[in-house]
């Protein structure tokens, strides 16, 4: 395995939700605050989904339905300038279930205020939760 594809963590899983859509009014210009845009997050979420696996039950892993509307709504609430803000927010909600050891977030922000031709322009963090895992 090659330094970029080892798990952040050590024996720690991988699950990935892509292209959760959003409308939120993020962003330092006047008409972005006013109109809103849309905005797509990618979720990599590391955990140990062995004892989900041997359970068969839900109640041992993340609810990804759930995360992802919890995802959703953080994303579309309280207006940001940045979209740095708006990542962290993401990370926070997605570290709050204990379970989760690490969080890579890329939010994307498809119509970004850029009067050159450009396909996306997206932010990408990974946050590690700090301490021990209960």
């Amino acid at each position: 395995m090659s330094a970029l594809s080892q798990p952040l963590v050590p024996g720690s899983d991988e699950l990935t939700v892509t292209g959760v859509e959003c409308f939120a009014h993020h962003g330092v210009f006047e008409h972005e605050r006013r109109d809103g845009q849309r905005f797509v997050v990618d979720l990599t979420l590391g955990l140990d989904t062995r004892p989900a696996a041997s359970s068969d039950d839900l109640q041992d892993t993340v609810d990804y339905g759930s995360l992802v509307s919890d995802v959703k709504s953080a994303v579309e609430s309280d207006p940001a300038d940045l979209v740095e803000t708006v990542a962290e927010r993401i990370a926070s909600v997605c570290l709050s279930d204990h379970r989760v050891q690490w969080v890579r977030i890329t939010l994307h922000k498809p119509e970004a205020p850029i009067q050159e031709t450009f396909s996306g322009v997206t932010l990408t963090i990974t946050r590690k939760r700090e301490g021990p895992s209960d």
